[in-house]
């Protein structure tokens, strides 16, 4: 009977897209062994034999990653809700405040008044809910990067 190794597990795991916390348990281990399941997510590399408190240890830091990134996934979903509950022109307000542009320079390319910005801008910094100007960038580039990554929600 032949099976799958625990690298072969885990592999298979993401590509499948199971996000679970790995932890991995080996006779014999090597440093190319190891390098390869921290590489491909795993919380942990412990070798035989290991202590219950090893083992212990392991586990209570995979349940505070996963449960990290889980809140890091609902945030960063409620942040795509708030972006998409914004209006077409708050969406290139926005776009134009990412960039780094000016309420000017915004109002230009939008063939707006400047004070018409400014007021597109309060609403979506409401909506947002930020009161900062660099806040309201970070999460832009929060949920841009995410969209970007593999596992993007």
């Amino acid at each position: 009977m032949s099976g799958i190794d625990g690298l072969e597990l885990q592999r298979q795991l993401t590509a499948r897209r199971i996000e679970l916390p790995v932890i991995v348990m080996t006779g014999h281990a090597d440093v190319s062994l190891a390098v390869a399941a921290m590489k491909a997510g795993a919380v942990d590399f412990i070798e035989k034999p290991f202590t219950d408190e090893i083992l212990l240890s392991a586990v209570r830091i995979a349940i505070d990653r996963e449960a990290v990134g889980r809140r890091e996934g609902e945030d960063l979903a409620a942040l795509q809700a708030r972006i998409q509950g914004l209006t077409a022109r708050e969406t290139e307000v926005l776009d134009g405040l990412a960039s780094g542009h000016p309420n000017k320079l915004i109002a230009y390319h939008l063939q707006i008044s400047a004070r018409t910005v400014e007021v597109h801008r309060a609403n979506l910094m409401h909506k947002m809910q930020t009161r900062s100007l660099s806040e309201l960038v970070r999460m832009v580039l929060a949920v841009q990067a995410a969209a970007r990554s593999p596992d993007a929600i």
